[in-house]
């Protein structure tokens, strides 16, 4: 069954986030991160991948490792605001803005948005666009933080890690039958972040 497909992926990204979280060395939870992400892709029913592209697939893209992609972030409240965030398919999905992380990357200031999903159970959602969308990465925007899939990288001394070492393509960019929330407006960045996943077109 479907449902129980979905059940074990998400299991099995909850556990692989677990381990980001626990880990001590970012480089190599990276590293793991990576080589499960692949395995999911190849053989999970539930992977993003069309099936015929399953069998010959190689492995997904990535950018080198930097470790001055990995911030800490403050999280400082922002109005509250209902919104309908554009997804790949027809319907927006709705989301509240409830604050901004502001952090700094190469030596600039930047922020972002932070939403929670209105639906069921919730979640903190984090996609993002920078100066690479649409040439050397996804041109809507990359996931950084998607809790309710279990995309959460945890926190540090009180602040919000943010490693875009960790960023990674919607499932819609790999089959247009996925449907995903997008970045939302206000949350690009100037500077290019070279990191997480490319896009092979």
């Amino acid at each position: 069954m479907d449902e129980l497909d979905l059940l074990d992926w998400k299991r099995r990204v909850f556990e692989l986030y677990a381990g980001i979280r626990d880990a001590s060395d970012p480089h190599a939870a990276w590293r793991a991160w990576r080589e499960a992400r692949d395995e999911l892709f190849r053989s999970h029913p539930q992977s993003p991948l069309p099936r015929a592209a399953r069998e010959p697939f190689g492995g997904l893209a990535y950018f080198d490792y930097d470790p001055t992609l990995r911030v800490l972030a403050d999280v400082e409240p922002a109005p509250r605001e209902r919104r309908e965030v554009a997804t790949s398919g027809e319907q927006p999905y709705a989301f509240t803005r409830f604050g901004r992380a502001v952090f700094s990357v190469h030596g600039r200031g930047q922020s972002l948005d932070l939403y929670w999903l209105d639906g069921y159970g919730g979640g903190v959602y984090l996609c993002f666009r920078d100066a690479t969308s649409g040439g050397e990465t996804y041109g809507a925007g990359r996931y950084l933080l998607d809790t309710v899939k279990g995309a959460d990288l945890g926190s540090e001394d009180g602040r919000l890690v943010l490693d875009f070492n960790f960023a990674y393509n919607p499932s819609c960019s790999y089959d247009p039958r996925w449907v995903c929330p997008l970045a939302p407006p206000g949350n690009t960045l100037a500077a290019p972040i070279r990191g997480g996943e490319r896009w092979e077109r």
